[in-house]
């Protein structure tokens, strides 16, 4: 794994444990790694929605596993950010029915309106646009994942207003 250059403060708090002990609960003693997709989920989100190296070899150690096998399903899942993203990330389906629906058009849409390319970060740090695998709402192409919550059947004018919604802090992110 290749290290990074953001730094990254480990906040292992009392509750953020407890949870991760809740979640290995679920599973046999020698089972543990089982519920490393969700803690990593629990830990990105108790850490500014990114995992670290170091961080991830915190994981790696509760779970008493090889830090590689967190790397791997890390960098597997574009779930699990490995460095520091935007407040708001519009997470663009680019998979052949949301292509075949204007997908990439509206992710070069958004991009200009924000003035940024894919994968960069607005200076304010609120937007980043990615491109993502298969979503599963085929049905609602072109759509596109923000926080937790699914933005489908796209338009510029949605884009528009989701992006004004975003500035003025209308949009929630998490449904925990």
């Amino acid at each position: 794994m290749k290290c990074t250059p953001y730094k990254q403060e480990i906040k292992m708090t009392e509750e953020l444990m407890n949870r991760i002990n809740e979640l290995m609960s679920h599973y046999p003693e020698d089972k543990k790694k089982s519920a490393l997709l969700p803690i990593l989920h629990e830990v990105q989100d108790a850490h500014d929605n990114w995992l670290s190296t170091e961080l991830m070899d915190k994981v790696a150690e509760i779970l008493q596993i090889l830090p590689i096998e967190v790397y791997e399903v890390v960098s597997f899942y574009s779930m699990y950010n490995q460095r520091p993203i935007g407040k708001y990330m519009f997470e663009f389906c680019h998979t052949s029915p949301c292509c075949l629906k204007g997908t990439e058009d509206l992710m070069d849409y958004t991009c200009e309106k924000l003035g940024v390319k894919v994968g960069e970060i607005t200076p304010d740090g609120l937007f980043e646009v990615k491109g993502v695998e298969c979503l599963g709402a085929c049905g609602y192409a072109p759509m596109m994942q923000l926080g937790d919550f699914y933005k489908e059947n796209l338009t510029e004018d949605k884009i528009d207003q989701l992006i004004a919604d975003c500035r003025d802090n209308k949009i929630i992110l998490h449904d925990k």
